[in-house]
């Protein structure tokens, strides 16, 4: 059973999520909140699997209180972003503060569900409307031609990736499913999975998100 909290300052969207997570037979809200203030409490009470985050509210807004939950090392609890507003500046920072999905209120019942479970499964989900963004503020190359696998840098990791386990990070830096990674480097997609998790474990990331996020930010992709 993968738990929920919902966070948002308004009620009504509180109600709409709890409406559409409780018809699914592997979700449970536990706990709602209406404040970041609120929501650092909850998650620390009830460790949810998965918090959906509001950026705007009162008291402490959504970022800061993403920060604040990644960084408890008490809490376990992935965070996805949902927002009205498709802001770069909202975007980064929701990255930066440790976010592992970023949703945009417009989205359906379908892309909320996804998100909720890919976080939960300890992948990331970004809206596809920001996807683009993302891959052009991080990568080098122009996100419509992958091109070849690119040479990856391990020096600064205390662990350094293997050759496949760069390349597998060098691909996942480009937006490939597993399903395209392991096509692309002639692999079981099983085997993938296993390089994806030692990857997140060398980097210190706790999804895929956060593992391009750092990938970039240190120069590895």
């Amino acid at each position: 059973m993968i738990r929920v909290l919902l966070v948002d300052d308004h009620a009504m969207l509180r109600a709409g999520f709890r409406t559409i997570l409780g018809t699914q037979p592997d979700i449970e809200v536990v706990g709602e909140a209406s404040s970041g203030a609120e929501a650092v409490a909850a998650a620390s009470a009830l460790q949810p699997d998965v918090i959906t985050m509001d950026v705007q509210m009162p008291d402490m807004d959504g970022l800061e209180a993403t920060r604040r939950i990644v960084g408890d090392p008490a809490v376990a609890s992935a965070v996805v972003i949902v927002t009205t507003f498709d802001r770069d500046d909202y975007l980064f920072d929701a990255l930066d503060a440790g976010a592992s999905g970023f949703l945009l209120k417009n989205a359906g019942p379908e892309e909320l569900l996804t998100a909720v479970r890919a976080l939960a499964a300890g992948d990331g989900m970004l809206a596809p409307e920001v996807t683009r963004r993302v891959l052009t503020r991080f990568s080098h190359a122009p996100v419509d031609t992958p091109g070849p696998v690119r040479a990856v840098d391990t020096s600064v990791l205390a662990e350094p990736l293997t050759d496949r386990e760069a390349e597998v990070l060098a691909l996942m830096a480009d937006a490939r499913s597993n399903a395209e990674i392991a096509t692309a480097l002639y692999i079981g997609e099983a085997t993938v999975k296993t390089h994806v998790s030692r990857i997140l474990q060398k980097l210190g990331a706790r999804d895929r998100v956060q593992a391009v996020v750092l990938a970039h930010r240190h120069g590895l992709a």
